[in-house]
């Protein structure tokens, strides 16, 4: 253990058993399987409710959550080699990359496991078309049998030839973001006490950052930390590359780098990490390199994002439209706006999720709609000026219908 350790307070976060070993999850298996009922049946309601015979992901977050089947998925992000057909009222079907079929064996959210027919360039070339047919008449004779004589299909993602290829065949493509994201916005007791346990793991990864945030070290090797604690507790991977120290914390959104931090400059992350079972613990903190004290800009500023946190969490509740939040939100002073986080509040379960609800200057375009219980939201705060450090701060809350209850606990600075 480093004896430099100062923060007795984010000591406790490191795995009691030891930091260098993992930590293990306390959770009944039991909690896993009505997790999984559970989101299915989201998906399943929302299909029903905007009149589709079925829905067809690629997107590998929305196959997890649908079905807890996990392949490849950062590689499968990219190219679309597995998928799955989940009906409103029959089969769930998952289409595995071939020779992995077995990985969705023992699942029982899946009905039915096939190969998948894949219809990539990279795979097929020239002979793409004929792939694509053989894989459109595939899903043409799934329709025809499960759907009900209902021809609406929604789609998550898909690239132009397979949307031309199902209309062709009589099949109405229905957008299926707006169904996806709806059904994994709000979340049941055990979805919480699944996400609680990454958050929890995300801790042990930021104790390790903390515990190593000395003079001389590099970003990357900051970052590293995260990675490493994730892995080993069982987790999935990191969405961003978002630990920066000193002048490159102004402008946000440098990715980290080899430069080595420097005794009394401010580090500032976003974790964005994809944690066991899957879901996401997305946290952001800000110290300073060598636990020195704050200078009094650093201390400004640091001020002023836990003065935004706090504000506009305090604001959210069950019912709260976005833009009633919008009107009473902290209002971000002139000085700091040219440097804010364009982002106010934003959903989270699996990933970053529905809604977004924007920042006070950016609101004009947002969206309509209102917060409400069970939906798990990140409160954002960006601050910085001209020549300063930013000051990065995120907390991740599940509503109520009272108000909000924090599900991290990785404690602010003293300032």
């Amino acid at each position: 253990m480093n004896k430099i350790f100062k923060d007795e307070r984010k000591r406790t976060f490191l795995n009691s058993e030891g930091a260098d070993k993992p930590l293990k999850s306390p959770l009944p298996h039991e909690t896993l399987v009505k997790a999984r009922g559970y989101r299915l049946s989201r998906m399943r309601k929302q299909l029903i409710e905007n009149d589709c015979a079925a829905i067809l992901l690629y997107d590998p977050v929305n196959i997890r959550y649908c079905f807890d089947s996990s392949n490849m998925q950062v590689w499968t992000a990219h190219n679309p080699a597995r998928y799955a057909l989940i009906f409103a009222e029959g089969p769930g079907i998952i289409f595995e990359f071939k020779t992995c079929e077995h990985l969705a064996e023992g699942l029982e959210t899946i009905d039915e496991i096939r190969s998948a027919i894949g219809w990539m360039f990279m795979l097929y070339g020239d002979r793409v078309d004929e792939y694509v047919n053989n894989w459109a008449n595939e899903i043409d004779d799934l329709m025809a049998r499960h759907g009900g004589g209902n021809r609406r299909l929604a789609v998550d993602r898909m690239e132009p030839e397979g949307v031309l290829a199902l209309g062709q065949r009589g099949i109405k493509i229905i957008e299926g973001g707006q169904i996806t994201e709806r059904a994994r916005s709000i979340k049941s007791a055990e979805e919480i006490e699944l996400m609680a346990w990454t958050i929890r793991v995300c801790e042990a990864g930021l104790a390790r950052i903390y515990e190593h945030s000395q003079p001389g070290i590099t970003e990357q090797e900051l970052w590293a930390h995260l990675h490493f604690e994730n892995a080993r507790s069982g987790g999935d991977w990191l969405e961003t590359k978002l630990l920066t120290c000193g002048p490159n914390t102004n402008p946000w959104y440098k990715e980290c780098s080899d430069r080595p931090c420097q005794e009394g400059e401010m580090i500032s992350l976003d974790t964005d990490m994809i944690g066991p079972y899957g879901y996401c613990a997305d946290l952001s903190r800000s110290w300073t390199c060598g636990y020195t004290p704050m200078s009094a800009k650093q201390r400004e500023l640091y001020g002023a994002a836990l003065d935004q946190i706090n504000h506009n969490m305090a604001l959210i509740k069950d019912g709260l439209s976005f833009a009633e939040f919008n009107e009473k939100s902290w209002q971000i002073p002139d000085k700091y706006q040219p440097y804010r986080y364009s982002v106010g509040v934003h959903g989270v379960g699996m990933a970053d999720e529905w809604p977004m609800v924007m920042l006070h200057p950016d609101f004009a375009g947002n969206h309509g709609g209102h917060f409400e219980s069970n939906m798990v939201v990140c409160v954002e705060s960006l601050i910085g000026e001209k020549g300063s450090e930013s000051i990065k701060l995120e907390t991740q809350v599940l509503i109520t219908p009272t108000g909000v209850e924090r599900l991290d606990k990785f404690p602010w600075e003293d300032v």
